[in-house]
């Protein structure tokens, strides 16, 4: 009997080192795969608020809507940066190869992101350069990415400008007279189409070219209490401000009228009968029928 104990004793050792050896090596094992096999977690995706230019403004009107008046106007204020057309979605970022855009992705920037940082930066330069505080921007081909702009710059605010359907076609085809009338109406229509989506899901105050040369500084005193600024009367006489930007077409308006630094007033409005059928519906939205 002194025999067997010793014995079974050495076997149970034995069994239980084999045990344990078995469940250290099957956790060492789980542990060791699991380091392997697990993957870093996703990038964070760049934050829109993180801008060098958190709230611009960006001015919502079709082309020959009075925006050159007002964005002179505008930049007659002491703190408002408000330049000729800026047409930033012309500016593009494109990746050279794919491994740049593989190693830009792995850190939560795609191409998108890549314009708008340079866009941001641009409209942060021109501050810089003016030293003041606040921008805008009137180019009227904004309102066909007016989504991505929402998007790109959360806290963006908006100036939404109209003038009468009619009258911008009439400007239009003084401005452009080679071209057919159909033409003008298809561009009228697709502006201010895009105009009234804008204007049904974003904030911001309405105002019209006919209101603005009629009472310009109670127009231009709604605008800056938007904007954060106080009024300055100077504002009114645009003539006398050293202006950042150009009179050139394809940057704003470039008629000797906006030159002579002088508020005209707006043509009267026309009748009901006379708009065109062509642009009756979009008449009717703006609220001019």
């Amino acid at each position: 009997m002194n025999s067997v104990a010793p014995t079974a004793t050495v076997a149970a050792r034995k069994l239980a080192g084999r045990i344990k050896r078995k469940v250290v090596a099957t956790a060492w094992s789980a542990t060791n795969n699991k380091s392997r096999s697990t993957k870093a977690p996703p990038p964070k995706a760049l934050n829109a608020r993180d801008r060098l230019v958190p709230s611009p403004v960006f001015m919502y009107c079709s082309e020959r809507s009075g925006s050159t008046l007002l964005r002179m106007i505008l930049d007659s204020h002491s703190q408002v940066c408000a330049p000729h057309e800026l047409h930033l979605r012309t500016l593009r970022v494109n990746f050279a190869n794919w491994y740049g855009e593989e190693a830009w992705k792995k850190l939560g920037v795609k191409q998108q992101d890549l314009a708008d940082l340079l866009w941001d930066r641009l409209l942060h330069l021109e501050l810089t350069r003016t030293s003041k505080s606040v921008i805008v921007d009137k180019t009227p081909a904004n309102l066909n990415l007016w989504r991505r702009i929402a998007k790109s710059w959360p806290d963006a605010r908006y100036i939404f400008l109209k003038r009468h359907p009619l009258r911008i076609v009439e400007s239009l085809a003084a401005a452009s007279p080679k071209l057919d009338v159909q033409d003008h109406y298809d561009r009228v229509n697709g502006y201010l189409n895009n105009w009234i989506d804008a204007r049904a899901e974003l904030p911001g105050p309405t105002v019209s070219y006919e209101e603005l040369t009629v009472d310009p500084q109670g127009v231009v005193r709604q605008i800056c209490k938007h904007l954060g600024v106080a009024f300055e009367p100077k504002m009114l006489d645009y003539s006398r401000v050293q202006h950042t930007g150009d009179f050139r077409r394809g940057l704003g308006d470039w008629n000797d009228k906006i030159k002579s630094g002088v508020i005209h007033a707006a043509d009267p409005l026309p009748t009901a009968d006379e708009v065109p059928k062509e642009i009756r519906d979009v008449t009717e939205k703006l609220g001019y029928l």
